[in-house]
């Protein structure tokens, strides 16, 4: 069985050849066994790989470009080691699948993978991650089966989390004294996730869980443009019916979604940088121009941009449009 190693740095160009054989055998080493296959058509393949090791923990930053990740049965029988495998999206998007559950991946959000069981990981495009790896004999008697493939987003406690093992990383760099001191708060607070996630999931329908995913990825995107039904059902790994089924659920449709979350970027924008144009404000937003927000604003918040704006200025509007903060 491979040992993981202390510390090491890897990346496709110190190799005479860019292949994913190579790059196979470095997540092997730092991570887990897994197999690799590079998105079609994305040759020459290039990755970078670092990993550190504190105190029997794996912290390791992934930097690659659109492939699948696959940790198979055979694979899990060659190499058995027990870990928890805490994945933190930091650039990019990912899909992670185990267990009959999926969870997206967008920047400052995370999941648990348990390297006992297959999984799988999809990358549609460049990406950086950050993966912990927690060996289980330091959550003595914890079942993962409940919690692996499930999204923690980047509003509750699993951001608390991300925040602090992305600390203990850039840490362990500066003051790897620091770092050993601070790592068995890291354990604690991930069997405190777990405990609050586990309860979560027991309450939650797969329904609920899919609403969620729409409504943070449409939070996130909604600057866009371009975002259409399309674009969010591929970014939430779900088929436009059961989008519009989850919205349909919650009362609402996308356009409306959309609407009312870019005016209430709009309103930020105008209440905080009131030098901003209104043409400006507009893009910024996501709307096509000044006469677009103009409509949106006065169909959602019931006065135009200007009205608000003024009233901004003398400490009258109201922080955002009533109802917009969504999940």
């Amino acid at each position: 069985m491979q040992s993981p190693v202390p510390h090491s740095f890897w990346s496709t160009s110190d190799v005479a050849t860019e292949d994913t054989g190579n790059w196979a055998d470095a997540i092997r080493d730092a991570l887990v066994a897994c197999s690799s296959r590079p998105a079609k058509g994305e040759e020459p393949f290039a990755g970078r790989l670092e990993h550190a090791a504190l105190g029997g923990i794996g912290l390791s930053t992934v930097v690659s470009g659109p492939q699948q990740v696959a940790r198979t049965s055979r694979l899990i029988a060659r190499d058995r080691r027990e870990l928890l495998l805490v994945n933190i999206q930091t650039e990019g998007q990912s899909l992670a699948r185990q267990d009959g559950r999926s969870a997206t991946l967008l920047p400052g959000t995370m999941t648990f993978l348990d390297s006992t069981r297959p999984f799988m990981l999809e990358f549609s495009g460049s990406f950086s991650q950050v993966v912990v790896q927690i060996p289980r004999a330091l959550l003595p008697g914890r079942s993962l089966v409940g919690v692996t493939a499930l999204e923690l987003d980047d509003h509750g406690p699993g951001r608390l989390v991300a925040d602090f093992l992305l600390g203990l990383g850039r840490q362990r760099r500066n003051e790897p004294g620091v770092a050993a001191a601070l790592l068995p708060h890291a354990v604690g607070l991930l069997e405190s996730v777990l405990d609050l996630t586990t309860r979560d999931s027991a309450t939650q329908t797969s329904a609920e869980l899919t609403s969620q995913r729409i409504h943070r990825f449409v939070r996130q995107h909604a600057h866009d443009p371009s975002l259409d039904a399309t674009g969010v059902a591929a970014g939430c790994g779900c088929s436009r019916r059961t989008l519009y089924r989850a919205l349909a659920a919650d009362g609402q449709t996308l356009t409306t979604l959309i609407r009312r979350l870019r005016v209430a970027r709009a309103q930020r924008l105008l209440r905080d940088r009131p030098t901003l144009t209104l043409t400006a404000v507009a893009v910024q937003s996501g709307f096509g121009g000044a006469a677009q927000l103009h409509r949106a604003f006065q169909s959602v918040a019931g006065m135009t941009p200007g009205t608000y704006r003024a009233a901004a200025m003398d400490g009258e509007a109201s922080p955002t449009v009533v109802g917009s903060e969504v999940r």
